[in-house]
């Protein structure tokens, strides 16, 4: 048990290329099939310490689950379950982690998780409850979980800074927000920020995408570590993070601004996987970097030419959706697509929910509305859906019956052309001071009105903790601008919180505003 035991820690500290070297000299080493052997032998004589932990070695090492030697220590481990203490049944835990699922581990594991219900209150050291949250998963019983939970919070002031950062994983594990050990485990990683290896940041804000755990202190913490030590990092490093991020829905600004910078000074680093991946992260944050955004917007169109001949159909609708929403679309790459789909290339049997079809008219409507060429109509055709408003609309619309006392002075439910559609639509004058009937207003030019678009939207559209609009959110904005429309974007939730006085009022600014009358700053493509 020594033996393999120093084995395991010395093989973990190896690279993986290394790992892959030395495993296969112990499988090849005489003395390693005799210890295996011996271990077979006397597997049911072992002390519970010995069984554990020569199990727990073997696993790691890599030794093959399915095999006898594996297999009779996973079942001399269910017969003396009861007799192992809570340092074994740790080690036990750790060790099926990293097994699957066949008849015997789930029959420990179902053994384990009876004999944890029992001791629960026994167990004081949260490294043991971690390992226990790991092992049992998603799948132990909500009851269990909440114990497990309540005995960390009970150790929670011993709270060491490697344990919050395993706290998260094991949370993860168990697909188990909670809040009460989320939160203090936070501020320790806060606080000790330039300790956190880089691996444990990606893992850290995975596990926050698993839990649904959304702390932007946290994350802020973590990008202005990142950024502020961006030096040390390899571009795919930070790639990876930002890619972290963006499945958050989370913005660092200055970080997204910085490696565009790399990006343009090394753009081989782009091959097709990193560049679809900068595309997407770029679009869905709605980020155009402030210094240089045309070089680095030149930088991604050089890249997908070089790439158009290895590229996917899918692949490359998916790019060309994405850079159309930050309102870039590169002639070259546009035409290979345009001549994939009159080929009928892009109807593929697999785009069961649309999706395909979706990404394929938004390029398609980029192509018309941010063309250098378009002109704002005089006219929008448009339509009311219907009168009767979603349940988490009715306080917006009778914020606005009472803000202009009829409903005749806006409308709702409003469709418009190019599969666009807007919650509320109000007219007002050209000088902006008065709302103005909708009925008298249909066959007045848009010169002589001003169209108000309300867009009451989820906080998930946004990015994190702010009120910038993600990439879909902003595209409709710009576009509802070509088309003639003052847009107001409303996060609907906090609207939702607000007293019906405070509601009026909100509206009330918002209608009579400069801000409201705004356009948003020039996109990529006015300049193109």
């Amino acid at each position: 048990t020594n033996s393999l035991t120093m084995a395991w820690r010395l093989f973990k500290n190896l690279s993986e290329e290394q790992q892959r070297y030395e495993k296969q000299l112990i499988f090849e080493h005489p003395a390693f099939a005799k210890m295996c052997q011996q271990l077979l032998r006397d597997a049911r004589r072992m002390t519970r310490g010995d069984l554990v932990f020569s199990l727990h070695a073997l696993v790691n090492l890599g030794v093959p689950q399915n095999t006898l030697l594996v297999q009779t220590l996973v079942r001399v481990c269910q017969e003396k379950l009861n007799q192992l203490d809570n340092r074994c049944i740790s080690v036990l835990a750790t060790a099926l982690t990293r097994m699957h699922k066949d008849k015997n581990v789930s029959a420990l594991q179902a053994g384990l998780q009876l004999l944890v219900e029992q001791r629960i209150s026994s167990i004081r050291d949260i490294f043991i409850l971690q390992n226990l949250m790991k092992c049992l998963g998603k799948d132990a019983p909500v009851f269990l979980k909440k114990k497990l939970e309540m005995a960390v919070v009970r150790e929670i002031d011993g709270l060491t800074f490697p344990s919050a950062l395993h706290m998260f994983l094991a949370l993860a594990a168990m697909n188990y927000c909670s809040l009460p050990i989320l939160n203090p485990c936070s501020k320790k990683i806060q606080e000790n920020i330039h300790d956190v290896p880089f691996r444990q940041l990606i893992l850290i804000l995975e596990a926050c995408h698993t839990l649904l755990y959304r702390n932007v202190k946290l994350f802020s913490a973590l990008a202005d570590y990142v950024n502020s030590t961006a030096y040390l990092w390899d571009k795919r490093q930070i790639l990876l993070f930002l890619s972290a991020c963006e499945t958050l829905g989370f913005q660092p600004t200055e970080l997204l601004d910085i490696f565009a910078e790399k990006v343009t000074e090394d753009p081989d680093f782009l091959n097709l996987k990193n560049l679809l991946t900068v595309i997407r992260v770029y679009s869905r944050l709605n980020h155009v970097p402030r210094v240089q955004k045309h070089l680095f917007f030149e930088t991604l169109h050089s890249c997908l030419n070089k790439c158009l001949p290895q590229i996917s159909n899918t692949e490359l609708l998916k790019a060309l959706y994405a850079l159309g929403i930050l309102g870039y679309l590169p002639h070259r790459a546009l035409d290979e697509l345009l001549q994939k789909d009159s080929r009928g290339e892009l109807t593929l049997s697999d785009d069961r929910k649309g999706i395909n079809t979706m990404m394929l008219h938004c390029v398609k409507t980029c192509m018309e509305l941010d063309s250098p060429s378009f002109t704002k109509p005089a006219f929008v055709l448009t339509e009311s859906l219907s009168t009767l408003v979603s349940l988490n609309l009715r306080k917006a619309q009778e914020a606005l019956m009472e803000l202009l006392g009829d409903e005749n002075m806006f409308r709702q439910n409003v469709q418009l052309p190019y599969g666009y559609h807007i919650d509320f639509e109000i007219r007002m004058d050209s000088d902006r001071k008065k709302v103005l009937p909708i009925a008298a207003t249909d066959d007045h030019p848009d010169s002589c009105v001003q169209r108000l678009a309300f867009l009451f939207a989820p906080v998930s559209a946004f990015c994190l903790g702010t009120t910038h609009p993600q990439g879909k959110l902003a595209m409709k904005k710009r576009h509802l601008n070509k088309l003639g429309y003052h847009v107001i974007l409303i996060q609907n939730k906090k609207f939702q919180e607000m007293k019906n006085e405070h509601a009026v009022e909100f509206l009330k600014r918002k209608i009579y505003s400069e801000d409201a009358f705004s356009f948003p700053e020039a996109t990529l493509q006015d300049n193109n």
